[in-house]
């Protein structure tokens, strides 16, 4: 089957699509938008997280076919069109939240999208909106001083 859909603003198809194919594999080897990470295929880890239709979802549980005419966002989608890093980008680097990084696609995506909608968030917040996502290098202490540092650049309090 053909998937048409739209991934960062942009049209976009993937031909010969098996109705059993994930929305990541199609993302990473299809398209070539390597950001979304595969690690657990069981939504357990957050690392492939992309926003479908504006929702956070693991990317490795959605059915190809189920991003037919709907908007997709990947982490390749953040920055902007010259390859600057968006706010939640720059904290994450500013704030040494970023160690192996497998996680930080997922995080980023999440956390994007809690500022998005809360753009100043309290922590239990950031815990909660986070809590999707799991990483094993980190204390979590700097991904949380990432996002309340995005947020307080972004003209918002935390």
């Amino acid at each position: 089957m053909r998937v048409s859909f739209t991934v960062n603003g942009r049209p976009q198809e993937a031909d010969d699509v098996w109705e059993g194919e994930s929305l990541l594999y199609v993302l990473r080897e299809r398209l070539g938008l390597p950001g979304s990470k595969n690690a657990c295929e069981q939504g357990e880890c957050g690392s492939c997280t992309v926003r479908l239709d504006g929702v956070p979802v693991c990317s490795c549980l959605v059915a190809a076919g189920q991003a037919q005419d709907r908007r997709v966002d990947t982490v390749e989608g953040l920055a902007g069109e010259g390859g600057e890093l968006s706010p939640i980008q720059q904290a994450f680097v500013d704030a040494g939240a970023v160690q192996c990084g497998f996680c930080t696609p997922g995080l980023l995506v999440a956390a994007d999208e809690l500022l998005e909608h809360n753009p100043s968030p309290s922590d239990g917040d950031i815990r909660e909106a986070l809590s999707g996502n799991l990483c094993r290098c980190t204390g979590y202490e700097k991904i949380l001083d990432a996002v309340r540092l995005a947020a307080a650049r972004t003209g918002q309090a935390v």
